[in-house]
């Protein structure tokens, strides 16, 4: 499980330190993935497979799936962290984020997600009351 935000800076090759508690779970190999929100995904490679596999069970006809599909794996990149645990980001990724220097790192449950810094600090106001709006919604009487 990946929790917790952190504030790696991406490098002038594009790679970025992954959050020492997550690299781990990623030392064998992540996929990096466009996610919603102009954010990236981050999955190791058995979540990446356990993905992979209930998007295999939409049926090709559904359109909307498709486009999904073609979105997702299009952009989708394997890689594995050095030994120092960065990780390459590829270039198409890094402009589809709009990541700059200053990236937030955070953990969601099943992946990692990386952010530019001031798209994360927009998100996440903007998110504020909806959180706890939500919260009852999701979860009556936590």
């Amino acid at each position: 499980m990946f929790f917790g935000t952190y504030t790696p800076r991406l490098d002038d090759k594009g790679r970025l330190f992954l959050p020492a508690k997550f690299r781990d779970e990623l030392a064998e190999g992540l996929v990096v993935t466009r996610g919603q929100e102009r954010c990236l995904y981050v999955w190791s490679m058995d979540e990446f497979g356990k993905l992979t596999e209930r998007l295999r069970e939409v049926p090709v006809t559904n359109k909307a799936a498709r486009d999904y599909v073609r979105m997702f794996f299009a952009g989708a990149s394997d890689e594995t962290p050095d030994k120092q645990g960065r990780v390459t980001i590829p270039p198409m990724l890094r402009d589809y984020a709009s990541l700059s220097k200053d990236c937030i790192v955070i953990g969601a449950m099943n992946r990692v997600e990386i952010w530019d810094a001031a798209s994360w600090q927009t998100y996440s106001d903007e998110q504020e009351q909806a959180f706890a709006d939500l919260s009852e919604d999701l979860f009556p009487g936590l």
